[in-house]
């Protein structure tokens, strides 16, 4: 890169026969610190060479293990659509797209292609999704709404663009003990509602990791993910202010990206409710430990996304596999797998992508739809907890064979899987 040598460390990580690779500059130095911290740059045109460093090691990689021994180079999100440009074997390239908003498609000058490749792109700007999506015999979706969305933002590859709706690693996020009694059909609602019991009281004590509070009877509603503007955090905020704390208890957790000043600012909102009312606590070192408990424990999760925004989430896939259900936008995969009433619930929403930042009057409204239905959820636990209890089954049953990871590799590599799984 840059008429240089760069020198390339490799990791590898191997369960049964599968492999995981992972690549870190070495040297020369501005190589070396390309690898220092991901997703933070110092300019976009560092950024563009964390990108060519990976497409560039991934080709002498595919190279070394042999090309004709590759069925499948899936280049997973727009960051790997340079490796097109340096590997080039056209009919073995496919395009996940995760992501539904502009953020997840960068674009970069065509005079770094040029410096870099030698290549004289018509455009000023040169998008990664538009390579990526050229080069690739297919392109995915994570879910039926998103490929509603990117139906709009690349209807020019429209004959190329199918969707596999994402998922989750029963065995790594439903808790053992309801595992075992689902898997051997002895879970009814009885056994479930004592199941809960006792996860809850457990949760408890994991609770007062972070604050010396008495949970109770209380409902635990819990709003964990990203902190960034389009996951709408400040739904959680306006309704932890304006609802009455001694029917329920709200779990915060998440952290923003530190050079994004909007996300941070979320992060000192959460604390700030942490610190000031009972009924709150704030997980900000949030990873995939505390999630597990999170999922597990909490009675209700809400995902608030603006509607076209989120590509799938799998946040309220790991929840309802453990009998918890969510309160939904319309958006990603809960589309397709929440039933109102039945295993979770959805508030209306009038907000679009191109709303974002425009509309007041759509967001007022969202939040409103949102505030009345969470309501009504917390009215239902609290008068009659059964019937709530009946919906976090459903939840439970509903969606864990169709949020299982085994189903997804099938549909996307059917002719491999069909045989292993």
């Amino acid at each position: 890169m840059k008429g240089e040598d760069v020198k390339v460390g490799v990791s590898k990580y191997k369960m049964g026969n599968a492999e995981a690779v992972f690549f870190k500059s070495v040297e020369p130095r501005w190589a070396a610190k390309l690898a220092n911290r991901i997703y933070i740059w110092e300019s976009n045109e560092e950024k563009f060479y964390t990108y060519t460093l990976l497409a560039k090691t991934s080709a002498e990689y595919v190279k070394n293990v042999g090309v004709a021994d590759v069925d499948y180079i899936d280049l997973q999100e727009a960051y790997a659509c340079i490796l097109p440009l340096v590997l080039k074997i056209p009919g073995k390239y496919r395009l996940i797209i995760h992501t539904a908003g502009p953020w997840g498609h960068p674009s970069f000058p065509r005079e770094y292609f040029e410096r870099e490749f030698g290549y004289r792109f018509i455009s000023s700007d040169v998008s990664l999704t538009e390579i990526g999506s050229a080069a690739s015999r297919d392109i995915f979706a994570v879910s039926a709404k998103h490929f509603e969305v990117m139906s709009t933002v690349i209807p020019h590859f429209l004959e190329k663009l199918r969707y596999v709706t994402n998922g989750i690693s029963i065995e790594r996020w439903m808790e053992p003990t309801l595992k075992a009694e689902y898997e051997r059909g002895n879970l009814h609602l009885d056994n479930f509602i004592a199941s809960k019991a006792s996860i809850r009281s457990r949760f408890h004590d994991f609770i007062r990791r972070y604050k010396d509070v008495d949970i109770g009877d209380r409902m635990i509603v819990t709003w964990c993910r990203r902190l960034v503007p389009y996951k709408r955090p400040e739904f959680i905020i306006k309704a932890i202010e304006e609802l009455p704390n001694k029917d329920i208890f709200f779990v915060l957790a998440g952290k923003a990206h530190p050079q994004d000043g909007v996300g941070l600012e979320y992060m000192r909102l959460f604390r700030k409710l942490h610190l000031e009312r009972e009924n709150v606590i704030y997980i900000p070192n949030y990873d995939i430990c505390t999630a597990k408990e999170i999922f597990r424990s909490t009675d209700l999760l809400l995902f608030t996304p603006f509607t076209g925004t989120e590509a799938c989430g799998t946040s309220y896939m790991k929840a309802a596999v453990n009998g918890v259900p969510c309160l939904a936008s319309r958006d990603g995969g809960a589309a397709e797998m929440v039933v109102d009433n039945v295993n979770g619930w959805f508030y209306r929403t009038h907000s679009q992508l191109a709303e974002m930042s425009g509309s007041v009057a759509a967001d007022a409204h969202d939040y409103q739809e949102f505030k009345r239905r969470l309501m009504e959820a917390a009215s239902m636990y609290t008068h009659n907890l059964e019937e709530y209890y009946k919906v976090s089954l459903n939840a439970l049953y509903t969606f864990n064979p169709r949020v299982k990871i085994e189903r997804v590799l099938r549909e996307y590599y059917l002719d491999i899987v069909k045989t292993c799984i």
